[in-house]
């Protein structure tokens, strides 16, 4: 089965919550953003990528927008399940943006990327990568593959939310962060796509926007169907 939760920040402490333990061998975790495990390319972490790499299931994530994306492009590119990933170690992936995977019967489309709110108080290429947005190429080909697929799938996968929906969450937030060219990409995306959930995890927060759309951070959530397991 599909499982997805939210942002983890390398914080592997996640992996020993109860419902971490009732994915199974051959199951396929997705990570919606800010992955987290790969920053420094110290000992310790690549000792917590090897006992990732040791779980029976597959860990997969979109990437966000805290994330070493000069180390994460290092990896070759390759091809898993239908779309492209980067292979990070075992059975750990990084799928790419704009792509389309098939796992265990389920259509997934999956775009990572965002805007920092904070990007000014950030340090380039140290604490911020400009690569943390996508680009018009790998707009043009999420857009593209959808196409292929008659703009049918059914789940999408990404680290922002649309902008209707991310105006609306924002409404109970004193501060708010503004909706970048990417929310209204996604907005236009969900207007267009015929899909089961959609998921995102950005704004770190557990909740069923409506029955499509599902802001997920520490839950495990069965991909077709956005329970908590």
């Amino acid at each position: 089965m599909v499982y997805v939760t939210g942002d983890m920040h390398g914080d592997f402490e996640r992996f020993k919550l109860p419902a971490m333990k009732k994915l199974k061998k051959g199951d396929t975790l997705i990570i919606c953003g800010d992955f987290g495990f790969l920053w420094d390319g110290s000992k310790e972490e690549e000792k917590i990528l090897e006992k990732l790499s040791e779980k029976k299931f597959n860990i997969c994530f979109v990437d966000g927008t805290h994330e070493n994306f000069e180390m994460l492009n290092s990896f070759p590119v390759s091809e898993w399940n239908g779309g492209k990933v980067h292979h990070i170690i075992g059975s750990v992936y990084h799928l790419m943006r704009g792509q389309i995977f098939n796992i265990d019967g389920l259509r997934i489309f999956t775009m990572g990327g965002g805007e920092s709110p904070d990007v000014d108080i950030r340090i380039a290429n140290n604490t911020w990568y400009p690569e943390e947005s996508p680009s018009q190429q790998e707009l043009i080909e999420g857009a593209e593959n959808m196409a292929t697929y008659n703009n049918i799938v059914d789940i999408v996968i990404t680290h922002e939310p649309s902008a209707k929906v991310k105006e609306f969450l924002q409404m109970q937030f004193t501060e708010k962060s503004r909706v970048t060219l990417l929310n209204t990409y996604f907005e236009e995306l969900a207007g267009a796509v015929d899909y089961r959930k959609w998921y995102f995890g950005s704004l770190h927060m557990d909740k069923h926007i409506s029955a499509t759309q599902v802001a997920v951070f520490t839950n495990v959530l069965e991909a077709w169907t956005g329970k908590p397991i």
